[in-house]
């Protein structure tokens, strides 16, 4: 019987390519690493910057309009310039016309407020809490809200005639649709898994709006009356501007009669700075509250 012959394989080399002559290449050498400084700025620099960013765009419009003026581009009659606008408000302050004004729009937007406040709180406190009521209800209150508040007016004067009650009336109104809104959805999104914790602790539906519901409707609830401000606030130029003897929005008017350009673009300004004060106030004791809040939302059922 022949034997199996054991063949032993040589190791392949491409033709051309013996693997005795192929030569490794030298590592590269290697490069320096280069470091790159990246220039710190110091926190109190940031700050600034951060600080000063929302002050260009109105710097640069007041330079827009001190150029336009000077130049010939604009009118005095259409705009004046800044500085008779400047003098016009020293005078305001000197005279104590402005203090004056001011007063008596603050004084009716607060009462406006408070009133549109309570009855929007109320009104979406109880369709939040109560699905008939909100059937019954919010179909309306949809309807009535989207007539502005110039179209309340004709009604509004044969109602309460042209004193203070209607503008009280109006400024509500205006504040009365923001702040029932927020309130409605502030108690439609409570949390979900407090409420059923709740339920497993056996809390009646007045301990589970008491000790959940409201505490996590806060946030929404100051948002409401942050937009409800500013609808009141928005809402009392248009109603000083129709009917009043006194205001800022009088100064409007009265400017306007009078073509004093520079008395109505001072008591524009006035209007503008006072309505930001109080928008930045909200806005700060809105985040306040919002701290550490939870965002999961669910319903109350």
């Amino acid at each position: 019987m022949a034997r199996a012959q054991t063949v032993k394989l040589e190791p392949y080399a491409a033709p051309g390519f013996p693997g005795d002559n192929v030569k490794r290449l030298p590592p590269s050498p290697a490069r320096p690493v280069r470091k790159i400084e990246v220039p710190r700025q110091s926190a109190w620099s940031v700050s600034l910057v951060d600080k000063a960013l929302p002050w260009l765009l109105p710097l640069v419009l007041l330079g827009l309009w001190y150029l336009g003026v000077e130049r010939g581009w604009l009118s005095e009659q259409v705009l004046p310039p800044p500085v008779y606008v400047y003098q016009t408000l020293s005078d305001l302050v000197t005279s104590g016309d402005l203090w004056l004004n001011t007063s008596a729009s603050l004084q009716r937007v607060v009462v406006g407020f408070t009133l549109g406040a309570f009855t929007g709180v109320a009104l979406g406190l109880a369709m939040g809490l109560s699905r008939t009521v909100e059937d019954y209800l919010l179909p309306t209150f949809n309807a009535l809200v989207q007539i502005p508040v110039l179209g309340w007016l004709p009604f509004a004067l044969l109602l309460f005639g042209i004193g203070e009650t209607l503008k009280y009336v109006l400024i509500a109104k205006a504040a009365l649709v923001p702040i029932t809104l927020c309130t409605l959805q502030a108690f439609r999104q409570a949390p979900k898994g407090l409420l059923e914790v709740g339920r497993a602790y056996g809390f009646s539906p007045r301990q589970s709006v008491t000790s959940i519901v409201l505490p996590a409707a806060i946030p929404t609830l100051f948002t409401g009356l942050r937009l409800g401000f500013t609808k009141a606030w928005l809402s009392l130029v248009v109603v000083e501007l129709v009917a009043s003897s006194e205001g800022l929005g009088y100064l409007i008017v009265y400017g306007r009669q009078l073509f004093q350009l520079d008395l109505v673009m001072a008591a524009v300004v006035v209007v503008g700075a006072l309505g930001l004060l109080i928008d930045r106030g909200f806005d700060y004791a809105e985040k306040r509250l919002n701290r550490g809040r939870p965002t999961v939302g669910g319903q109350l059922s």
